[in-house]
This record gives C-alpha cells, sequence and structure tokens, in this order.
C-alpha cells in the first residue's frame, strides 16, 4: 500500500518500524490531526487509521476529510465580521465579560464582547478606548442591554457607541425595538458607488424567541425611521434605504442560558430560528444572507459540534468564560464555578426587570441568593409599601439579608437614583410600592457586585449568572489540567471547544458510513494549547 508516512505527526507513536512499515497511530489522534484527510484501512485483520493517502481503494472502509475549526460555520459571517473562527464570547454585564476577555479572543482570530450592562458610563467609555488602542482593527464588540425601565441609559449608551466608533454591538434582553438600538444600527448608513447599501454599524441580535428574531430579521420599523427623520438623526434618504436592510443580519438563538434566559432547548430553538431566517431572506428580498448562530448550553467540544451540525453560523459561549482567569469577576467565583454541576443552577428575580417577574438563571450552589431573592419578589407582590410589611418579617429581612434598616438602604438608594435617574426618585414619592422595588433592587444589584468583588462575608448573597453548560464542561474538564481554575484560560478554552468539535464531526463523519466507534477511542480530550496548534497548523 501508498501509505503516508505519519513521521513528526503529533502523536504518533513512533516514526517508522524496523520493517518500514508505517507508525501505528490511535484513531483518536489520527481524529486530532484536523487538517488532514483520515482514511480507515484494513492491515492485517484490523482496521488501521491513516493521514493523507488512501492507498488500495480495496483495503480502505471508511474516510473522514480534513476539518480545520474555521470551516465549522458560515465563511460568510467570518469573512464579514473579520475573525478566523466562529466562535463569539457572549457578553456577561458588569464587566464579567471583560476588556481582557475580548482582547485575548480577538488576538486569537475570535470576536468577543464586553459587558457593559449595569456598569457606569463612564467606564464603558474608558474600556472603548482601550479596546479601540489596544485591538485597532482587529474586531471586538460591546453589549446593549434592553433597559424598559432606564430609557435614558440606553440611549446614552447607543449615542456614547456611536461616538466611539464602536462598530459591533450584542442587543441582548430585548422585548420590543427601541429607537436608541435603531439609531445605533443606521448611523452612516449610505448607498456605495456601486449602488450597494453600506450600514457602518452591525447588531448582533441574541434572542430566544421566534416573534422577536422576526423582529431583528425585518427591516426598522416605519414608526420608527419617521421619529429618527424627525429629530434630524438620519436623513430621508437614509430612511428609504433603511427600508432594503434587516436590524440585524445575525442573530443568536439563545438556548438554556446563564442570566437572562427562557430556558429553550437548543434542539427545538435553533432549527426553527434558522429556518425562520430563510423565509424573511426570501420574503423581504435582502442582498444580504441572514445568519443564525447558538450560545447557551455550548461549553464542550460535543455541545459545539451539535451546533454545527444543525447549520450554525457560529457559535457563542458565555457561563464557561466566567470561569476564566481573564473574566471580570473574583476568584471565589471562579473557584465556585469550578465545582458545579448540571443540577446546581436555578431561576431567580432578575434586578433589572425585577417588577417586571422577569427571572435569570443563576448558580445556587454555595450561596443562598436565588432564595432569598425570590423571598423579595414574595413580599413585593403581597404588599403595596415596605410599611405594610409584617414588622417580625421586615425585621427578619434587616437582619439576614439587608443588614441594615430598610430606610438606611433607601437613602442610600436615593443618592444613586438622584445622579443616574432622577426619575425613578420622583416616581418612588408618588408610588411607595415602587419605593420598595427600588430598595429590593438594591439587594439583587448588590448580589452581582458583592460576587463580582468576592466580598467574603456576602458569599451567601452571591449572584452569579450561570447556565447548565457550566457543569457540563466542568464533566468533560474533570482529571485534566482544565480541572484547575486556575488554568481555565479564555483562548485555551475556546481552542478545545472548536478543536474538538471539529474532532467530533470527523468521528461523525465515519459513524454515518457505519462504522461502530467506541467513545473510549474518540472522546475529545482537553489539550495544552500547544498541543491544539501543531493539529491545526
Amino acid at each position: 500500500m501508498d501509505l503516508f508516512s505519519l513521521q513528526g505527526e503529533p502523536g504518533a507513536r513512533s516514526a517508522k518500524s524496523e520493517n518500514s512499515e508505517p507508525a501505528v497511530m490511535s484513531l483518536r489522534d489520527a481524529l486530532r490531526v484536523v487538517r488532514h484527510p483520515l482514511y480507515l484501512v484494513q492491515r492485517g485483520g484490523e482496521l488501521v487509521p491513516q493521514l493523507g493517502g488512501a492507498g488500495s481503494v480495496a483495503s480502505c472502509v471508511g474516510y473522514a476529510p480534513a476539518c480545520l475549526p474555521e470551516n465549522l460555520g458560515d465563511p460568510s459571517f467570518c469573512r464579514e465580521i473579520g475573525i478566523r473562527y466562529p466562535y463569539l464570547g457572549g457578553s456577561m454585564a458588569k464587566g464579567i465579560s471583560s476588556a481582557a476577555m475580548a482582547e485575548e479572543l480577538g488576538r486569537a482570530g475570535m470576536l468577543g464582547f464586553f459587558g457593559a450592562a449595569g456598569l457606569p458610563i463612564a467606564t464603558v467609555s474608558d474600556t472603548a478606548d482601550r479596546l479601540k488602542q489596544s485591538l485597532g482593527d482587529i474586531p471586538y464588540g460591546f453589549n446593549l442591554i434592553h433597559s424598559p425601565h432606564e430609557p435614558e441609559l440606553e440611549k446614552e449608551l447607543a449615542e456614547l457607541y456611536i461616538r466611539k466608533g464602536v462598530r459591533i454591538i450584542e442587543a441582548s434582553a430585548f422585548l420590543a425595538l427601541t429607537l436608541p438600538l435603531v439609531r445605533y444600527r443606521l448611523h452612516g448608513i449610505k448607498r456605495a458607488a456601486d449602488g450597494s447599501i453600506v450600514t457602518p454599524n452591525r447588531i448582533i441580535a441574541k434572542v430566544s424567541r421566534e416573534e422577536l428574531a422576526a423582529k431583528f430579521f425585518a427591516p426598522a420599523p416605519e414608526k420608527l425611521l419617521r421619529a429618527l427623520v424627525e429629530n434630524g438623526s438620519i436623513t430621508a434618504e437614509q430612511a428609504e434605504l433603511a427600508a432594503h436592510v434587516p436590524l440585524a443580519q445575525d442573530v443568536t438563538a439563545e438556548a438554556d442560558s446563564g442570566g437572562h434566559t427562557d430556558n429553550r432547548p437548543a434542539m427545538a430553538l435553533f432549527p426553527t430560528i434558522n429556518s425562520l431566517a430563510a423565509r424573511l431572506e426570501r420574503q423581504y428580498g435582502y442582498d444580504c444572507k441572514l445568519r443564525v448562530g447558538l450560545g447557551g448550553g455550548v461549553s464542550t467540544p460535543a455541545s459545539a459540534a451539535a451546533a454545527f451540525a444543525m447549520g450554525a453560523a457560529y457559535v457563542m459561549t458565555g457561563s464557561v468564560n466566567q470561569a476564566c482567569v481573564e473574566s471580570g469577576t473574583s476568584d471565589t467565583v471562579r473557584g465556585m464555578l469550578a465545582g458545579t454541576r448540571q443540577a446546581d443552577v436555578t431561576m431567580a428575580p432578575a434586578a433589572d426587570m425585577f417588577e417586571m417577574g422577569v427571572t435569570v438563571q443563576v448558580l445556587k450552589r454555595g450561596t443562598m441568593f436565588p432564595m432569598r431573592a425570590a423571598k423579595l419578589y414574595d413580599l413585593y407582590r403581597a404588599y403595596g409599601s415596605m410599611d405594610e410589611i409584617p414588622a417580625a418579617e421586615r425585621e427578619k429581612l434587616e437582619k439576614t439579608m439587608f443588614l441594615a434598616p430598610l430606610e438606611e438602604i433607601w437613602r442610600g438608594t436615593r443618592d444613586y437614583f438622584l445622579k443616574r435617574d432622577p426619575s425613578q426618585v420622583e416616581r418612588s414619592e408618588r408610588d411607595p410600592k415602587h419605593k420598595m422595588a427600588l430598595v429590593f433592587r438594591w439587594y439583587l444589584g448588590m448580589g452581582a457586585h458583592w460576587a463580582k468583588d468576592g466580598v467574603e462575608n456576602r458569599k451567601m448573597d452571591y449572584q452569579v449568572w450561570c447556565g447548565p453548560a457550566m457543569g457540563a464542561f466542568n464533566e468533560w474538564a474533570a482529571g485534566s489540567f482544565l480541572d484547575a481554575a486556575a488554568e481555565r484560560k479564555i483562548v485555551t478554552v475556546a481552542l478545545n471547544i472548536l478543536h474538538g468539535a471539529a474532532h467530533l464531526t470527523r468521528a461523525n463523519f465515519l459513524r454515518s458510513q457505519g462504522i461502530e466507534l467506541r467513545l473510549e477511542e474518540i472522546a475529545p480530550q482537553p489539550l495544552e494549547i500547544a498541543q491544539i496548534k501543531e493539529y491545526l497548523c
């Protein structure tokens, strides 16, 4: 047989045997070398993996093509964004998705979003300056979260992104389209010399519902376009151009994730939104392609391979990134996340949409936050003001959760909103129930700050956004160098997920030819980044 030598290939047991037969390589090692096609050939009554050449057609019983990680998703997505790999680091609020994460992912050929939600405008502005200077032309993004109770904040952030030249935002938790969101997308829209429509600003929308995906895939609503023309944000000609482009060309189908989530199963959600994208692309007659990525539950090679097999243009990770050393959270939280299992998460009231009954997915292992937050929402529903709360119940709140009298908490909360959004204080003076909501939201918001800052005496009150994907990653990494929180670097984790997905895609190609494979023969294992680069280069 005209077999290629495996000399010099990573994982080869030896270069050649004494009789000059090709070196023997395990199937797992052969699957790892994703840059070369793989053949299974009959040799001495056994199936032997071989890289590069098929040899005798009669002896070849299985074939898996080369499968580089950059080819797993939609190539047009990577090309238009300007990245190598179809991999996005999603935004986690309060800077947990940090500038350092965006920098590391960007330099590795991926796209990272800075988690701007819940941070002061000055901090977001400084971070925009930092990333522009440190990354230059390398793509990066910022988060714009829907703020129904603080519309001026949402407007201020959108205007900041326009001023700072932030070209990509991740729009998350939107329940409806807003004027600031449309204003950002359409800023600078024009017709190029070749007649095509140029939109400098890109929105990647994160949604869990079909009806919301449809709104983002559609052109901006006429009502909002008229408002933008009237206030001078765009011209009538730009409004006409806007009718021919989607508000978001790319939508992330967000399945069961940490933070804001509808706990949707990925296997049902993604195909539905992907089918919707194809239908709306035809309906609107766009010149561009509508694309769908998948986030929520993606944290292992198997979950990423499944996403790409369903047709995902890209994958987006979240919970697993929070456990990485570059994240903006505390070492205490990173340690808690490293010990998380899939059942260690639950839903709790959301600070930003508390009055609406919206919930977020958080860690329950090692913290009492979910139970205490749920108690506050029950009290909010039951009473019209803090004064109506029974004395014994109020005393319990002050001693166990707030560690101060509620009126003292209110004074601090009032001072905060007088600077951030005075309308909230004005409303609270008219509506005692709203005053109660703001005080309760203080606890919910501080739970995230205590966790991020690692405040030791508040560990039982930590709010840690986390989905079951964290437990899946920990199970996969168990016993490897990635078991330790200190070893989890954002690019190492990302390349393991991508390379492992390519590895499994090749294995599944063999399976589709009727070849029986045992999991212990093919399962990807965590690899040091230097090893992965050898397999890729």
